[in-house]
């Protein structure tokens, strides 16, 4: 993690608590079942992975700052070109409207940063991800 955009170094982070998605406890909500059999996004996979670190990284009404420098960007882009990141992309007229990132160690996988620019692009993309859309590792499916 940066400070911030223009911060040159990279620390390490240890939350208390971290977020563990249990797959067989996964459950989608009423309105997010309806959002995707509405089908609202046309979601891929490793389709645009630096597009997505980019959006991620990208100062919101909610975020002004972010903690995805350039060392970081080149680090993720490296683990996508040797097959352990990879990204989810929710997309709405042609263009990018949310989704996530992360590794995939073995068959876990670990989400870096996710965003929506459109209502519920996150939410599609993690389901995508957990039914085995991507990933290559906790959510099953493995990539493309």
């Amino acid at each position: 993690m940066a400070d911030g955009a223009d911060d040159p170094s990279v620390h390490w982070v240890e939350p208390r608590l971290r977020a563990i998605l249990p797959l067989d406890g996964f459950r989608l909500s009423h309105s997010l079942k309806k959002t995707i059999v509405a089908n609202r996004f046309h979601v891929t996979t490793d389709r645009a992975f630096a597009d997505m670190v980019a959006l991620c990284a990208e100062p919101a009404r909610d975020r002004p700052t972010t903690w995805i420098n350039p060392v970081i960007k080149a680090s993720y882009d490296r683990l996508f070109q040797i097959g352990h990141a990879h990204s989810v992309e929710c997309w709405q007229d042609g263009e990018l409207v949310g989704g996530l990132y992360g590794v995939s160690l073995g068959r876990a996988f670990f989400g870096e940063s996710m965003v929506s620019r459109a209502r519920d692009a996150s939410k599609v993309a993690l389901a995508h991800l957990v039914a085995g859309g991507g990933g290559g590792g906790g959510g099953g499916g493995g990539g493309g």
